[in-house]
């Protein structure tokens, strides 16, 4: 069933079904990771229902434009109406399809992206059909969101994500091997004390080696 509910940030709102995937605050923490430069070109991959390009856009006056990526039909039209339901309708586009399909018209568009991708591998027989390719590598591999990453950015621009804490080396080596060069990373806890869940990373395209590291983020 969908439902309207509030970003809590002003009056932004937006549109999520209780049957599917609904965001967490891994999204919130990724969307302010990183704060906008003037004009920013922003676009969100594996949008969903546009909760992280929402609120990125909601926290930086400084964005120009987002363009919200998601395959699945019933989530991009969702996207379509959060984007409706906030009369954002010049400041953001929705394209339906495969991070691998993107047309050639985005090709080193952005100067910055944005993705809370499918992060879990393996379990894929007990996944429950609605949710299970937004949590877990069914139709998009780290490989080819970095290869997707790549081909969408500017020279110099930036990509920021979230993923798995135990999958840092991967996201890391996959990054670097795409171009893109991590360039600032911060683990989330749920707890003091705990070990890290997730892990936020963002890179840029074409960039020098060197990686800030940042304290780790209490996200309980």
């Amino acid at each position: 069933m969908e439902v309207i509910e509030s970003l809590l940030i002003g009056d932004y709102r937006i549109v999520q079904d209780t049957e599917k995937y609904r965001f967490t605050s891994d999204s919130v923490c990724l969307a302010r990771f990183l704060k906008a430069k003037r004009g920013e070109d922003v676009a969100d991959f594996c949008a969903g229902s546009g909760v992280v390009g929402l609120h990125f856009f909601a926290e930086n006056s400084a964005v120009k434009h987002v363009t919200l990526f998601e395959a699945d039909a019933g989530l991009a039209e969702m996207s379509r109406k959060t984007v409706a339901i906030n009369g954002l309708g010049d400041k953001f586009t929705v394209e339906q399809t495969r991070l691998q399909d993107i047309p050639a018209v985005y090709r080193e568009r952005f100067s910055l992206i944005l993705c809370n991708p499918p992060y879990e591998r393996g379990g894929f027989e007990k996944a429950e059909p609605q949710i299970a390719p937004c949590r877990k590598e069914l139709l998009l591999t780290l490989e080819e969101l970095a290869a997707a990453a790549k081909r969408c950015l500017r020279t110099g621009g930036r990509f920021a994500l979230v993923h798995r804490a135990d999958r840092v080396s991967e996201v890391l080596c996959a990054l670097h091997a795409a171009g893109l060069e991590p360039k600032r990373l911060q683990f989330l806890a749920g707890r003091e004390g705990r070990k890290p869940y997730a892990v936020l990373v963002a890179a840029v395209k074409g960039g020098k080696p060197g990686v800030e590291v940042l304290p780790q983020q209490i996200n309980g």
